[in-house]
Parts: C-alpha cells; structure tokens; sequence
C-alpha cells in the first residue's frame, strides 16, 4: 500500500541534456547568467545622472557582482566623455594653500612637460643673460655716473687740501690726510718730529678737510641708492625682456584655460625674485651646481599632476578600490624628513580614488567602507558636498599632523557600493542619509532558473573561463557534471546556483589533478576527481562522527526495532563543509499534566524555531486525538548526545513519530532516518540540507552493510531538491536502499511502524486496531488516570 511513496531512480537526480557543442567563447557575454534584475537595475543606475542615483549592488559573494559591475562599466565608461585633468600647484602668497589647477582631459602630464621644458629654458638663460654686451654696457654706464658723481666731490676735497699743505689719499673707499713737506708726504715717524704748532695746524687742517668731506659727500647714500635701483631695474628689465619669449608660446598654447594662464602669470612674476636671488652670476653666496638649481625650481613651480586620463585611454574612469582606507580613497599629504623635522608641499600630495575616479564610476566593497575610521562619513560628506577635500581624519580626534590645505576639487563620482544583504539593510535602517545617496538597488538572484538559455550560457561561460585560465578544454561530459554540482549547490534541480566561482574553483582544481594523470582535455572524471579530492580535504569531522558511530560511542542503530526511538537526520556546517549525520531521538511517556517537555529547551540548546517545532506537537495532537477528552500527558523528548545548540524544525516530524511510538508502545524500525517539519494539521513541510542528511544516513548504513530494508524519510515538497550522489542512486537502483517521500503524518507512521495509521471516520473515530486508534486510546487512559487522581486528591 505504501510502494507509491517510493521514489523511483529517475527522481533522484536531474538528468540534463545539452544543445549542441560548446564554443570557447561567449559572444555578447558579460560572464553572469541569469542575473536579469540586477543587471537592468545596474544599467539604469549607471545610465542615470541625477544626484543621488548612486548604486548598491546586493547579494552573497561569489554570485558575480563585482564581475558583472566591472564588465558593464569597462564597456560603458569608453563610450563616455574623458573627465578634466587636475593639478596642484604652489600658491607663492601662501604656501599653505596650494592651488588646484583645472586642465583639459588628457593635458595634465604635457603641461607638466611644458613646465619642466620652461625650467630648463630658464636655466639656459640665467646667468647668460647677465653676461650679453647690451647689460654690460648698460650696467658700466650706471656705475660710471655714479663714480663720476664720487670722484668730482673727492676732487674738491683734494684741491682744498693741496691749499692747505696736505694730501689726500684715496685707499678702496677709505680717504686718509698726509701733511706735505717740500712737496713729499710725510710718514707717522716724520710727522712727530715736527714743531707742536705745525702738528696743531695739521690737526686743525684735517679737522676742516674732514668736515668739507662730510659736506660734500652728503648726498652719497642718495646716489647709493640711486646705483641700486637702477642696477636693479637694469636687472629686471633684462629678466623681463628675456623670460618674455619664454611664456609667448606657453601663453599662446594655453590661452584658453583660465588656470593656466593665471598661474604662468604668477609664474612670471615669482620668477624675477627667484632668478635675481639664486641665478644672478655676482649675488649667489655660493656656487650652485646646476642639477642643484634645477631641482630647486621644479620644487617651486612643477606643477604635481594629481590625475590625467591618458589619450589612449578614452572615456571616463571606471575605478575599483580594493583597500579603501581614508588616506587611499581622499588623498593624503606626505612629509619628508629635513634635519629632524617633517616637512611638507604642494609636491606631497597624493591622490587618492575619488580623484582618479572623479568624472566616472568609483566601485567600492561596503562592508570595508564601513569598517574603516571615517570612511563611510567622509564619502557621504563628499557626495553630499560635491568636493574633494584633502584633510587628516585625525584633526578631529586633536591630533594635528597636516600643514597644508589645499584648494578643494569639484567632484562628480557615481559611486557603486558592492555588499551582502545584511550591510545594506543595516543601512537602510540606521542611516537616514543612505537611500538619499544610494537610490538604486542591484539586487543579486542567490540561484537562477534552470532555463535551456541559462544553462546553455552557463556551459559558455564555464568554457570560456577555463579557456581564459589557461586550463586545458572542457569535455561535454564535464560540463556536464558542472551543471549538476551546481544545481546540487542550489539544492533544486529546477535551478543553478548563482555562486559561480564554486565552480571555477572545481575546473582549477579538476585542471590540477588532471594535469598530473596527463589528461589532455577536462572530463567528467577529473570534474569527479576534484569534488572528491575537495570532500577528502574537509572531511576529517564527518570522517570522526561516522567512526564514533561504527565503534558504537554514538549510538544509532541501522537494524532491529525499538519503542520509542527514532533516527532524525541533521546538517552540520563547520568551515567550508556542510554534511549531514544521523541523530537518535528520544521520547518517553509518562501520565501526568505537564505536557511535553523539550529537554533541549529546558537545557538552553534549542534555539527559538527548534523550540517552536516542538510547540506544534502539542497542538497537533490535541488537535487529532483530544477532541472528546482533556489532553493531558507528561512527556519528555531528547536529541541524544547533543551536546550543543540545536535550531530548526526539521526534526519535527521525526519528534512526533517517536512520541507516538512511545505512546502507543509500538516499535519503530531502526533501519528508517527521517527528516521533516510539521504543522498543526499533520502536513509535511520541506526542509533544507535534503542531499546532506540522505547520503550522511547512507554512509553509516554502508559501512555496516547494505540490507535493502534500510531508507530515509523525507517531505514529498523536498522532491525537486534531490541532487544525489552517484553511489546512493546507484544503491536505490539496486534495490539495498531506498527514499520516501511523504505528504503527512499518517504516512510517516505507516512506514516506521509497519501498521495501518488510520484514517478519522465521520463520527471523529478511527479504525480499531490502527495506529491512531491506539493513540487516542492511551491517552483516554491518561486522560482517566489523571482524573482519578484528582479526584481523591479533592477527596482527601
């Protein structure tokens, strides 16, 4: 009666044909498959230019997000214009605040390259300029007025003093008197041996000589300055005539880009001070060598290139930022080390993302967007504020470690954040700012329909990835095998799981192992080698729990019939792996009002949905049983030697089974595991982990040996989750195991205690003899037992 629950071979797995031969290239493919939504709602946030229309693209890692973001947009943005150029450049009034510069797309580094060839032109000119005929001349014929001026006062002096017997001698700038004899100077020692009135007289001539010096050289600081400023505008007029035809070209060049014409003006201007102090040949304090005096000047006045689009690389920026801490994402400001002390210019400044980035697509990883300090707060304040500002972090928190603020840089960014579900609803619930700024959702499938144009382009893109690897062809039969370890990931074989690079992962694998064997193509069998090698690998706790089993430290019988115990089937998920293990499950009954008791509960290991699952089975027995009495039983149910937390309901079902079979004293065939949730009404509900807990059974049935009456229970719904293992299919086949698949309770217990359930009459009886008879029975017992009770209870 029971046979049509069986599930034949057929079932157990999806059988998949494909269209014809696959080519090792994909024309039209961005490498995803099956993503439609978030691919239309990624065309239209990028497509987008409203403020505001940023992007977050939604979904678990490796299902292809950052892959298909990164292959739309590097298509996409080589069809968009090329953005500005930006460059920082001194700002000689103020050092601090350096200038930013705006430059047409793709003339950043060649007007650097015209700064740079200014530099040397200077430095060709500087000192020549000084040295030419025409400033020689010019500067003899200053200098001769003024010793014109000098000497004619230092005659007078001299024709006064020849009047007075004296003489006057002129040392550098140093003027002495001699007394004369017999028209010879005398010397000091002479000098003294002359009669105290002619020493007096000199005294007094030298006096007055001095005094008409004074007055005569009065005006000499006046014609001192005169020689300067004319020496000085001399100089000037020759820098100014020859740095002229040095910016006639430049201005000429850039006449239409307002910066740079600003700039080169100031350029200009600062260039006299600078050659007068450090290229004059007579005024330098030292001799500078001429790669000295190079470097000094690019210091000064190269500019510092913060971001250039190249001319081969058309269209706007499409930047992904694979650290974004502050520093990486604004810019920072680096320092040197001049004797001990940090020091710092307009040349030491980096860029960071947002500037190369500014004019096109910037593509971030939220979660470290918002683990980073400041990162998350400062890229709202730039989007809101449309401006890059190059600032420390660490101001705000009292520590001051920037000397420099240079000018702000307009920023227009679409901003295209790459996160899992959880990030992006924190968000949405805890920053109000955040649906302001990230207006567009790309919300990434977790599987994709099993479609024929979905599998056909995933076999394309299996084939063409492990063409672009470098790995050797992939066969049919491979191809193959990849489909059904995908739906296998998916646990439906309607669909194919969205986690893709599991199965890139298994072709480099499959690559590896084959390569060793000497294979030449891929084949179903190196496929199959590398999943085994991969469960190999992971398998040490699976391999540890099957021992314990087989050694009998866990106790869970395949054979032989028990009251009131039951295999249930779990999922464990450590690491990388997940697989599934049996579990016995406990029921005992007892008169008495209390209900049934969750051990695991009363303990702290069941979580809420375990706990919740346990619950119903109270309401379906008062449901299905207690109609015509009060219900009322004391039981107590356990998952044996668990020793940690538990969750979910698909133990339910089993919990159930197991309680009636205590109820009823009625044995359970330990040869059957069962997995599956109920609800109050006795129907079956499917569960997850369906391949995981049937081939975790079947490894422990087979290696005590297959009998052929062992089986595993699972909801009728789990049917279309069947991906099988080839050694389980293969032992249904042969009739040594089998799979049922159920619709409610009733059939559950037909199969584990190898009776009629029965099914409720009309008049709410059941047939006499059936499971379900004896179940209403007992608990009329109960039912009566207790009542007595209280009633000598009240007696007494």
């Amino acid at each position: 009666m029971l046979a049509h629950l069986k599930l034949p071979v057929t079932a157990l797995k999806l059988a998949i044909d494909l269209p014809g031969s696959i080519p090792t290239e994909a024309k039209h493919h961005n490498g995803i498959v099956g993503q439609n939504r978030a691919q239309s709602a990624l065309e239209f946030g990028i497509a987008m230019k409203a403020p505001g229309y940023n992007i977050f693209v939604m979904g678990d890692p490796g299902t292809g997000r950052l892959s298909m973001v990164s292959h739309y947009l590097s298509s996409y943005a080589e069809q968009q214009e090329s953005p500005l150029s930006y460059a920082y450049v001194d700002n000689f009034e103020n050092p601090r605040e350096p200038v930013a510069v705006e430059l047409p797309s793709g003339e950043g580094h060649n007007f650097s390259k015209d700064i740079e060839k200014l530099i040397d032109n200077v430095l060709a000119t500087f000192p020549a300029a000084f040295e030419s005929p025409s400033y020689q001349q010019k500067k003899t014929a200053i200098e001769r007025r003024f010793n014109q001026r000098y000497n004619a006062a230092i005659d007078l002096v001299d024709a006064k003093a020849r009047e007075m017997s004296v003489a006057l001698y002129r040392d550098s700038d140093t003027i002495t008197f001699l007394p004369i004899r017999n028209d010879k100077a005398l010397d000091e020692e002479q000098f003294t041996l002359l009669p105290q009135a002619e020493r007096d007289a000199f005294h007094q001539h030298t006096e007055e000589l001095e005094e008409f010096l004074g007055d005569v050289l009065l005006e000499l600081p006046q014609w001192r300055r005169t020689l300067v400023e004319e020496m000085r505008q001399l100089d000037n007029d020759t820098i100014k005539q020859a740095l002229e035809p040095l910016f006639l070209e430049l201005n000429d060049k850039y006449q239409n880009v307002d910066d740079v014409i600003t700039y080169l003006a100031e350029v200009e201007k600062n260039l006299s001070n600078t050659i007068s102090d450090f290229l004059m040949p007579s005024r330098s304090q030292e001799p500078r060598e001429s790669i000295a005096k190079r470097q000094m000047l690019i210091e000064q006045y190269l500019p510092n290139i913060l971001v250039d689009c190249k001319h081969d690389n058309n269209g706007a920026p499409a930047v992904y930022e694979p650290h974004p801490i502050y520093q990486n994402l604004f810019g920072r400001i680096e320092y040197i080390s001049d004797q001990g002390t940090l020091v710092t210019n307009y040349r030491r400044i980096c860029p960071g993302s947002l500037h190369r980035a500014n004019g096109g697509y910037l593509i971030l990883d939220a979660e470290k967007v918002l683990t980073y300090p400041f990162v998350w707060e400062g890229l709202k304040r730039a989007l809101k504020a449309g401006k890059i500002e190059i600032e420390s972090p660490f101001s705000e928190l009292g520590i001051n470690t920037i000397t420099l603020k240079p000018e702000v840089i307009p920023l227009n960014v679409k901003v295209i954040l790459v996160g899992d579900r959880d990030i992006y609803y924190l968000l949405e619930e805890l920053d109000s700012e955040f649906n302001e700024m990230f207006r567009v959702l790309a919300d990434f499938d977790d599987h994709i329909k099993r479609t024929p144009d979905n599998v056909t382009q995933f076999a394309q893109l299996m084939s063409r990835q492990a063409h672009d690897s470098g790995a050797k062809p992939l066969t049919q039969a491979a191809l193959l095998r990849l489909i059904e370890h995908s739906c296998r990931l998916a646990e439906n074989q309607q669909h194919l799981s969205a986690h893709v690079n599991n199965c890139l992962e298994i072709i480099a694998e499959a690559n590896l192992l084959g390569g060793q064997k000497g294979a030449e193509r891929i084949d179903k069998a190196e496929i199959e080698l590398a999943l085994s090698a991969r469960e190999q690998r992971n398998g040490r706790i699976s391999e540890l729990i099957l021992e314990e089993m087989l050694e009998g430290t866990i106790l869970i019988d395949t054979d032989g019939e028990a009251i009131g115990k039951v295999n249930g089937l779990t999922v464990m998920d450590i690491g990388g792996s997940s697989f599934g293990a049996p579990a016995r499950i406990t029921a005992t009954v007892h008169p008495g009002s209390r209900g049934i008791v969750d051990i695991e509960r009363e303990v702290e290991l069941g979580q809420p949905i375990h706990s919740k699952g346990v619950m119903i089975l109270t309401g379906y027995i008062g449901h299905c049983y207690a109609q015509q009495f009060p219900l009322a039983i004391s039981a107590s149910i356990a998952m044996e030697q668990s020793y940690g937390h538990i969750d979910g309901d698909s133990a339910s079902l089993a919990e159930l089974c197991c309680l009636i079979s205590a109820l009823t004293r009625t044995p359970i065939w330990q040869g059957f595991a069962m997995t599956g949730s109920i609800n109050q009404y006795g129907e079956v509900q499917a569960i997850g982990g369906v391949n995981e807990k049937i081939e975790g059974f079947f490894e422990l049935c087979a290696a005590r040996g297959l009998t052929g009456r062992q089986a595993v229970i699972i909801p009728a719904s789990n049917k279309r989750n069947l991906m099988l293992k080839k050694e389980v299919i293969d032992a249904v086949e042969q009739g040594r195991f089998a799979i049922y698949a159920i619709t409610n309770v009733d059939e559950a217990l037909s199969l584990l205690l190898g009776q009629e359930a029965g099914a409720m009459n009309a008049e709410g009886q059941y047939p006499e003899g059936s499971i379900n008879f004896k179940v209403v029975a007992r608990l009329k017992e109960i039912s009566e037992m207790t009542q007595d009770d209280d009633k000598e209870t009240e007696t007494g």
